[in-house]
């Protein structure tokens, strides 16, 4: 009996073309075209890496020395701060003061970028409105950086005073208004309500005056200033 044939299939050359050696191929090729790029760009890249690291190193240590500077300013600004609480505004506008501490100009001066050069813009420019100083007090309260609920009235309000004392009443309404739009408060805005009644009725706009007042009388029948808008408001029927 003869023996049976073993029969061995030999490959084509098609058949060893599968198209898993392609996506092989395929694969190999994107590997090499990405190291080849980053190759080409690797120097340009550490660069731009090295330049983000030190960009972030520098802004954590602008914050660490924000911090230190914010810290020392608090301390060398309360005795100014105490001589404002008590009207000694002359002497809280000295560079130097009484024990060794800064006036507001020098706070300004010598801690830029913190919270408490900010403030001292503030409080310069009330001292220098009270000193009668009334352009530089509006430089100082423009450089002012007003955030919150009470601040943006305070800074506005002041700017409003200021402008009125040099008789810019446009500006001074302008400010005025700026601080009676902010957030409503019980204390501030009635008392910058009718500042600008009074200006309308300066300017002979009995409309103005009229719409300021009772408004004043309806929003704020408890404050000062609108337990006073009725007699107004009868002065200004004749007119």
């Amino acid at each position: 009996m003869a023996k049976g044939r073993q029969v061995r299939k030999v490959a084509s050359s098609k058949a060893t073309n599968r198209p898993e050696d392609e996506v092989l191929v395929d694969i190999v090729e994107v590997r090499d075209r990405a190291q080849d790029t980053f190759n080409r760009f690797r120097r340009p890249l550490m660069i731009a890496g090295g330049a983000l690291l030190v960009l972030i190193i520098g802004l954590i240590a602008w914050r660490v020395y924000i911090s230190t500077q914010q810290t020392e300013a608090v301390e060398q600004m309360r005795q100014a701060e105490r001589l404002f609480e008590k009207d000694s505004f002359a002497v809280a506008m000295l560079k130097t003061l009484p024990g060794g501490f800064k006036g507001f100009p020098q706070i300004i001066e010598d801690y830029p970028g913190t919270q408490s050069a900010n403030l001292a813009n503030y409080y310069a420019g009330v001292c220098l409105l009270n000193l009668g100083k009334y352009e530089a007090a509006i430089s100082y309260l423009r450089d002012f950086s007003a955030k919150g609920e009470l601040l943006p009235i305070m800074k506005n309000g002041a700017l409003g005073d200021a402008y009125s004392e040099i008789k810019d009443f446009a500006s001074a309404k302008s400010y005025y208004m700026k601080a009676v739009n902010a957030k409503a408060n019980e204390l501030l805005t009635p008392f910058y309500l009718k500042r600008l009644a009074m200006l309308a009725q300066k300017d002979n706009d009995v409309e103005a005056a009229r719409k300021y007042y009772q408004e004043l009388k309806d929003e704020y029948p408890n404050s000062n200033e609108g337990q006073d808008a009725e007699k107004y408001l009868i002065y200004l029927e004749g007119k």
